[in-house]
């Protein structure tokens, strides 16, 4: 690490469950919607990609998580669009002056398959952060059948961040 660097890693982590299929919510992964009989539950529209990476970011910059800066029961940020959301996170760490160096996430789903989305996930994320779609890593993997992901009660995401500073 060069002298006058402070180098900072964050993790986030997220879990949402699966609607009702009654309730007729779209499946948003990094702000993606995919094709699916049931979205996941929750305020916003629960894309839990979006906010394992914000609550990365968070974390990392010693700034909170994203139930301090968008409650769940606040009704502004009903079915709100994550990525607006993340943007605002970037907002926060500009104003910081934290400089996103790399993220890192994985998706924990056994349904649906999401590879074939892996890139838009991407770039809808750099995107949001200004960051070259190089510095976001998205994987996704099953729990061979394992836990509530594996029972296809739900679905899981971790995300780490590494953020820079000037010292």
């Amino acid at each position: 690490m060069s002298k006058g660097i402070i180098l900072r890693i964050g993790l986030g982590i997220d879990v949402h469950a699966f609607a009702e299929a009654e309730e007729q919510r779209p499946l948003v992964l990094g702000g993606v919607r995919i094709e699916y009989p049931r979205g996941l539950a929750g305020h916003s529209d629960a894309d839990v990609l979006v906010h394992a990476v914000m609550d990365a970011l968070l974390g990392a910059a010693r700034l909170g998580d994203i139930g301090q800066h968008f409650p769940p029961t606040d009704p502004a940020y009903k079915d709100a669009c994550s990525l607006d959301l993340l943007k605002r996170v970037a907002g926060l760490l500009k104003e910081n002056e934290w400089c996103i160096e790399d993220i890192d996430c994985v998706i924990i789903a056994q349904e649906p398959r999401l590879s074939p989305f892996r890139d838009v996930m991407r770039l809808n994320i750099s995107e949001a952060l200004e960051l070259d779609i190089e510095q976001v890593g998205i994987k996704a993997t099953t729990t061979e059948y394992l836990g509530f992901e594996g029972r296809k009660e739900g679905i899981s995401a971790y995300a780490v961040a590494l953020l820079g500073a000037q010292q």
